[in-house]
């Protein structure tokens, strides 16, 4: 139950499976949950809503299901006995529409309820319609002065696809859809005036993580993004923009929190209109979360170096992991994949140059079939002789169809043919002074320019300089917000912008004199980016940055100056839907085959022969 601002949670069973009878308010904006006292019976399988000032517990029961109506007064923490229901009733749904709230379907004890019961003060009870056949445990959500009730249990405890509209000003329920397959324990929300079914439990009885959205207006019925894990019946609240599903039973009872955002999906290539899709993630950040304002998040395809799971991910603009590797289904790598630090689309979209920092590798893998096409070190040995790299950082494609990449505990820049053969470097192997153009004082950027020219990055001595082909400096700065400079990149406007590796870390935009324009650095909540080690400007205006300490990737509106989109949950690595694990690179393509956020250089040129 939600009054728009508070959450408020009453009865279910505890993680020994008994009933409860704790009353607790969640603060959505915060996460924390406050025990405010207990109504008079301990209960589960109930249903609840807000009348006025008060909370009203409607049945549910422990052994057997109860008719009692219990209140709780949220001014003065005080439960007591308000009522009773016309019959017995449990696993029943309740939803508000204006003043009234219905009762939907439930168990009397020996049978499913059909009946729709409504009420307004939570003490006298008519009956305001019927379903078209008995139900327990039904989804329910409310859209304008319609029900809209998906799925449920039958009389015979087998879940149904069944979606019905009731439409509370005449009293009539239709038939509305089908779901693409029965489930029953589910959780029903609305949000952008469609209905969204989470969760819930199969044919076999099974915890389920799909979402399946149902337009109301015209009963066509989609998938959505799947849950985090599977769950089935949570409690679901709304508030102004999100909705929250809480608790819920995996094999046992659950403490999680999910809250699920509206994030407005660009239009696919073909001119297709938009849509509009939750994508859901754990209590403390949404996955992805998404600004109500921010129309676009981005367009095309993102690319995810999560380098704490060892994986590349490629996600959709719903959020929606549509590529990953390694995967069973691909082929396996030539040589072990471990620690990918950073990638990037080049050949238009058809390929994906990575280097594997702690694993001393360089390659470029063929998307999407996953096949290998060359690879360059080998696996956990850092060296400097001729086929060896020692913690290589950023390998970007270079003019010429060539590539670079700052070879980092070599102290060196080392550039690459079309084929994957070292050609030169800049700095010495093993000296690592700063002293360009002969040595390079242990670089962690090599952002390749038009012209040749490259932006790097020096740890020791914390400078950001652009560079020639031969390691001359044009121009060099030291930025004092940037302690820890990472990844510098150059925006359209000739400005540029690089990251601070630190904690907290930041955003910040410069010029080549060093006067800084703006800076994102926020010290403390959920702002607050921990070791940031890539930030670059979208084709929106947003600046995309790999926050890795806290596991997640943020967009960042720069006129905002907050974080408006993320994937991942903040301080949570995991490999599940919507978790990352210390990600530390990421690229986007457009739907037209662009790369924005770096020039390709990368050519069509063979790959024969190459090593």
């Amino acid at each position: 139950m939600s009054d728009g601002s508070t959450i408020y949670l009453a009865g279910g069973l505890d993680s020994n499976d008994n009933s409860a009878s704790g009353v607790f308010a969640l603060d959505p904006s915060t996460g924390r949950l406050a025990s405010l006292g207990s109504v008079p019976h301990a209960f589960h399988d109930g249903a609840g809503a807000l009348i006025g000032g008060t909370l009203f517990v409607f049945g549910g029961g422990t052994s057997q299901s109860s008719d009692v109506v219990q209140s709780f007064d949220l001014t003065t923490k005080r439960g007591s006995v308000a009522g009773h229901l016309p019959v017995a009733l449990s696993d029943l749904a309740a939803a508000t529409v204006g003043d009234t709230v219905y009762l939907v379907g439930g168990w009397d004890g020996s049978t499913a309820n059909a009946t729709i019961y409504a009420t307004t003060d939570g003490r006298k009870f008519t009956v305001a319609g019927q379903l078209p056949a008995a139900l327990r445990y039904p989804a329910v959500a409310v859209v304008g002065q319609d029900l809209v009730i998906a799925g449920g249990d039958d009389a015979k405890d087998n879940p149904v696809a069944g979606v019905y509209r009731f439409d509370t000003t005449t009293g009539k329920t239709t038939s509305l859809a089908d779901l693409p397959a029965p489930v029953g324990h589910a959780a029903a929300f609305a949000l952008g005036g469609v209905v969204y079914v989470a969760g819930g439990a199969d044919s076999g009885g099974g915890a389920v993580d799909g979402v399946t959205a149902v337009d109301p207006a015209t009963g066509k019925v989609s998938s959505a993004a799947s849950l985090p894990s599977p769950v089935s019946d949570a409690a679901v609240a709304t508030t102004a923009t999100d909705a929250w599903l809480i608790g819920g039973l995996r094999g046992h009872a659950l403490d999680e929190v999910v809250r699920a955002s509206l994030a407005t999906v660009a239009p696919a290539a073909t001119g297709s209109p938009a849509q509009s899709s939750p994508s859901a993630g754990p209590s403390g950040s949404a996955s992805p979360l998404v600004d109500p304002a921010t129309a676009r998040p981005f367009a095309g395809n993102l690319l995810i170096a999560d380098r704490g799971n060892d994986r590349l991910l490629v996600l959709d603009p719903s959020g929606r992991v549509i590529w990953r590797y390694p995967d069973p289904s691909l082929p396996a790598p030539t040589i072990p994949f471990y620690y990918p630090d950073d990638a990037f689309w080049v050949h238009g979209g058809t390929a994906i140059l990575v280097n594997e920092e702690e694993n001393d590798v360089l390659a470029e893998i063929a998307y999407p079939s996953g096949k290998t096409l060359w690879t360059y070190g080998h696996p956990r040995v850092g060296g400097s002789s001729p086929g060896y790299t020692h913690q290589p950082d950023d390998l970007y494609p270079y003019p010429g169809g060539g590539m670079v990449v700052a070879d980092a505990k070599n102290c060196r820049i080392l550039f690459f043919d079309p084929r994957g053969r070292p050609t030169h470097q800049i700095g010495q192997a093993g000296n690592c002074t700063p002293g360009l153009p002969n040595t390079v004082g242990y670089p962690n950027g090599d952002t390749p320019l038009p012209n040749g020219h490259l932006l790097i990055t020096e740890l020791n001595g914390g400078s950001i300089s652009e560079i020639t082909p031969t390691g001359h400096p044009v121009w060099t700065v030291h930025i004092p917000n940037l302690g820890v400079p990472s990844d510098p990149q150059r925006l359209s406007d000739g400005t540029y912008m690089a990251a601070d590796y630190a904690s907290p870390g930041a955003v910040v935009q410069f010029t080549s004199a060093g006067k800084v324009l703006w800076t994102y650095r926020p010290t403390s909540g959920p702002g607050m980016l921990d070791h940031p080690s890539l930030a670059a400007p979208l084709p929106n205006g947003l600046v995309a940055v790999t926050d890795d300490y806290n596991h997640r990737v943020v967009f960042i509106d720069p006129k905002k100056n907050k974080i408006v989109w993320q994937y991942g949950q903040s301080n949570l690595p995991g490999t599940a839907a919507h978790y990352l694990n210390t990600p530390d690179g990421l690229d986007l393509l457009l739907p037209d085959g662009t790369i924005p956020l770096h020039v390709d250089f990368a050519t069509a040129a063979t790959r024969a022969g190459r090593p």
